[in-house]
């Protein structure tokens, strides 16, 4: 990191010798370009008058042939000048990313774009790869980009200097199903400079740079990289230092006002390619290096391929472009939910697929797919709710169905079954990236049958599921949560029939001052730990957040049957949708105080009140303090209580009911893998073991009596059925300040998963 800041304070310097360098390019160019402006043939794209979108005007271009080689090398040179300016200069006015976290582990430092044309970002990072390494990385686009769709080279020219131009055609995924997908049309420059670094640098060929034409665009919208590209220093100790900068114009207005902030947004284009380039290759120089160990005996490559397709799956069902077999079915008179169907699925899934996944008398893929706009629901709480509390949204015959039709023989569609089954659900992680940003896991679902016609749903059925984004600091992070029924096999090159959640925060244009996040646990216990602004702010700044979510499940069907999956299909979208609203309601914060607590009972006191009845009444009973406050304010004995290592929560005190989860801090909510408001889902005797509930039944007269007991070692179970060990536990009355009994209170210390 010290390198990595010396390299930035130093950059003045740098600039000074590129803008010399840029000059003696620019004579070149001149005397290059004068010399090939005698071929006028009808192949040629003559351009004069170029417009530069560098800030300051250079000399009118004269007219270039863009055929001949030399003409392209101008471009090329030209581009190279203009990347070099925005990755070491100031040609873009560049303002730190917020949420950025300093220190060792940070990827690096992260800039995005402030009033220019386009959207832009910028990254400087430190990785222990060899530069060539870390170029042809970056240059495999689709391994790293995960909306890339593809890359086709279609020239390769070789330059007198030992580089390399390409010219390069890209599409790329739309995001959601409410607007056209993009593609691009580039000349990418390969070269090395004077000082032995490396640079990749690329810009879209229009009319008004000149350049062959690409293919026409067809069903997508041509966007324009303006010039973009990565630095790559070589530095001591067989390390690189990358600068990588990202610099497209989306064709905003081709979009629907709605969405316009998801292609205006410098943060999202950050998220999404500036620090996915970063994080990818830090994450392979870790794996080359031997640091990262995954169980389960796969390769690290493996598990990386299992998500590349998992999320193109997902996205190709939500995009169903033509010329992958997709048509549209009719509607039912609704038009909340499309219904897609792909007759010839191993076109767009690829030879690796199994042929027995689909009938050999006929059938194909349906997907039943939805958008719809969320107010005020942070992304990253309602895919981690989703993903934690998987029975409040799916159908256990749906799940069945799709498990099925792994097999020779899918059984009846479970059309005549709304509702399902409950069923509980074991995460088996895999693995996650460095920063945890996304982790891979498989998900069992576990069968049970309650008569003798149900035994088909009666066996265990698998998922291999991909989370990311649920980091609630990230700014412009896209949430997704994507999973496909695998099994019990699992095999490397598995059919993955994608379906899944995606939610992306609608930013608005102007950047509110997001600093102003709180520690505060007030505004936790609004939206779940991570530090989230509180509503207050929300009216007045930007937590009148609005993001989109996009639904899409996939089926496979037999022809005879198809009608009767695809209303199965669209019928539980339908159920789905209801259910992710009623979630989001539940999880949204209220607009009414920045300091009402968690979504509990009537009367459920305040925060601070909460945390002052807990502490006073841990004095009153055992004579000893729950921890030392220095200041005695109640919010710094509400943030020593949300931070307290030991797992504090709180139990209602009902007599003709079990106790239920009221209240965690951080720690406890940790211990149960759960959230503030999935908390108070769980019941107090579900958490504890067989020995657990007999010792808490043997004390309960003495907690009655004496108002506290303290409870022996033991082992209890996370919301996730994970066994979790403890080394003593205290439970405690909380009295409120009618010194009535208001809740149970335990801490369970020295806590850790067995």
């Amino acid at each position: 990191m010290n390198k990595l800041l010396m390299e930035e304070n130093d950059r003045l310097q740098k600039q000074v010798s590129h803008l010399v360098y840029e000059n003696g390019f620019m004579r070149q160019q001149i005397q290059t370009a004068s010399a090939t402006t005698t071929d006028n043939s009808c192949e040629s794209v003559v351009m004069s008058g170029q417009h530069q979108q560098q800030q300051n005007p250079t000399p009118q271009q004269p007219q270039r042939d863009a055929n001949n080689p030399a003409g392209l090398l101008a471009i090329a040179e030209e581009t190279l000048a203009e990347f070099l300016s925005k990755a070491t200069g100031t040609a873009v006015d560049w303002v730190q990313m917020i949420g950025m976290k300093p220190g060792p582990d940070s990827i690096g430092i992260v800039a995005v774009s402030r009033n220019c044309s386009g959207v832009a970002a910028r990254a400087c990072g430190l990785v222990s790869l060899e530069p060539t390494k870390v170029a042809e990385i970056l240059k495999d686009r689709p391994s790293w980009f995960r909306d890339c769709r593809c890359l086709d080279i279609l020239s390769v020219i070789p330059t007198g200097s030992g580089g390399t131009i390409e010219l390069i055609y890209m599409q790329t995924y739309a995001p959601t199903t409410l607007a056209a997908a993009r593609d691009f049309w580039t000349l990418r420059y390969t070269t090395t400079l004077e000082d032995g670094s490396l640079v990749i640098c690329e810009r879209s060929l229009t009319s008004s740079t000149g350049g062959p034409t690409g293919p026409p665009p067809s069903s997508f919208i041509r966007a324009e990289m303006l010039p973009s590209g990565y630095l790559i220093r070589p530095c001591e100790g067989s390390g690189s230092i990358i600068h990588i900068v990202d610099h497209v114009d989306l064709d905003v207005w081709s979009v629907p006002e709605v969405l316009r902030p998801l292609y205006e947004s410098s943060k999202i284009l950050a998220q999404k390619m500036t620090m996915a380039a970063l994080r990818h290759i830090r994450q392979i120089a870790q794996e080359t290096s031997g640091e990262i160990q995954y169980g389960g005996g796969r390769q690290p490559a493996v598990l990386r391929t299992f998500s590349q397709r998992l999320c193109r799956g997902f996205n190709d069902a939500v995009n169903g472009f033509t010329d992958d077999g997709w048509s549209l079915l009719g509607s039912d008179g609704g038009d909340d939910v499309t219904i897609v169907i792909n007759s010839s699925p191993n076109k767009f899934l690829g030879s690796q697929y199994n042929a027995s996944m689909f009938p050999t008398f006929g059938g194909g893929v349906l997907c039943a797919k939805a958008s719809m706009l969320l107010q005020n629901v942070p992304p990253a709480l309602l895919v981690r709710f989703l993903r934690e509390h998987r029975s409040e949204w799916a159908d256990y015959g749906v799940d069945a169905y799709s498990a099925a039709c792994l097999k020779a023989s899918p059984y009846a569609v479970p059309c005549a079954r709304p509702g399902g089954f409950p069923s509980s659900q074991v995460i088996l992680p895999l693995a996650h990236t460095m920063e945890h940003e996304e982790f891979l896991e498989v998900v069992r679902l576990e069968g049970h049958a309650f008569s003798p016609e149900d035994v088909a749903l009666a066996r265990d059925m698998y998922l291999l599921q991909l989370c990311s984004g649920v980091d609630e600091n990230a700014v412009g992070a896209c949430a997704q949560l994507v999973f496909a029924p695998i099994d019990e096999s699992f095999a490397d090159d598995a059919p993955l029939l994608s379906s899944g959640f995606r939610v992306i925060p609608l930013d608005p244009k102007t950047d509110a001052p997001a600093t102003t996040r709180t520690l505060d646990l007030a505004s936790t216990l609004e939206v779940g730990p991570g530090g989230t602004r509180p509503a207050s702010e929300a009216d007045t700044n930007s937590y009148n957040l609005r993001s989109v979510l996009t639904i899409a499940f996939q089926f496979s069907f037999e022809n005879h049957m198809r009608d009767n999956v695809a209303a199965m299909a669209r019928q539980y979208v339908r159920g789905v949708v209801g259910s992710v609203q009623r979630v989001a309601m539940a999880i949204a914060p209220s607009r009414l105080s920045s300091n009402v607590g968690p979504k509990t009972l009537p009367g459920s006191p305040e925060a601070l009140t909460l945390a002052q009845w807990i502490c006073r009444s841990y004095r009153i009973h055992t004579g000893g303090e729950l921890f030392r406050v220095e200041s005695q304010a109640g919010d710094a004995l509400l943030k020593q209580l949300w931070h307290h290592s030991d797992a504090i929560m709180c139990c209602s005190l009902k007599t003709n009911a079990s106790p239920v989860f009221t209240f965690a801090n951080q720690a406890g909510l940790d211990m149960l893998e759960t959230t503030l408001v999935a908390l108070q889902d769980i019941m107090l005797d579900k958490i504890l073991d067989e020995a657990g509930r007999k010792i808490l039944c043997s004390e309960f007269s003495k907690i009655t009596q004496q108002g506290f007991a303290y409870l022996p070692a033991g082992i209890c179970v996370s919301s996730m059925g994970r066994p979790v060990s403890y080394e003593q536990a205290v439970a405690w009355k909380v009295l409120n300040d009618d010194d009535s009994n208001h809740c149970l209170a335990f801490m369970f210390m020295n806590w850790s998963f067995v």
